[in-house]
């Protein structure tokens, strides 16, 4: 492990390179176009206003389905840096409401995606992968998966909760 001075050394030379600022850029471009898309596509989804960048450790924007919005659940579309991959996460507008809904998923042993482990630290409640490794080469096909996958997910969520 280097020293902070170390790590910032290393961030100057990787800046003055400039890939990482056209990089970081792009994606961000990429994720605002996304979220304009949910937005401009799903007028009956309330779409978050802003977009949290992170530490470049994740990236997401969330949407609110109207029937997850009236359990004070939300959809995160979630990009994480170093895993390189674009997620989907169900999660909750605080962590008492979080708790909740993560005890009724684990309690019935739902295993069509990912529940997560704990609450501990974590703002999911379930979690599946959209694309690993994206290809932002043809970034309509990889728009066009986040969104099939994005709507499968929510449509599961719906069913599974409106079971339950």
């Amino acid at each position: 492990m280097g020293s902070f001075h170390e790590y910032i050394d290393e961030y100057r030379k990787q800046l003055e390179k400039g890939a990482i600022q056209k990089a970081y850029k792009g994606l961000m471009e990429f994720i605002m176009g996304l979220r304009t898309h949910f937005k401009n596509t799903y007028p009956d989804y309330f779409v978050s206003g802003g977009i949290y960048y992170g530490y470049m450790d994740m990236t997401y924007f969330a949407c609110f389905p109207k029937s997850l919005k009236q359990r004070n659940l939300k959809i995160a579309i979630v990009f994480l840096h170093e895993a390189f991959r674009v997620e989907v996460w169900l999660s909750a507008n605080n962590k008492q409401v979080q708790q909740e809904y993560w005890k009724l998923f684990r309690e019935s042993d739902w295993n069509k995606y990912h529940v997560v482990s704990t609450t501990k630290g974590v703002d999911s409640i379930v979690e599946y992968i959209l694309v690993d490794n994206p290809d932002f080469s043809d970034v309509d096909t990889l728009t066009q998966q986040i969104e099939e996958g994005t709507l499968k997910f929510i449509t599961d969520v719906e069913s599974f909760l409106s079971a339950h």
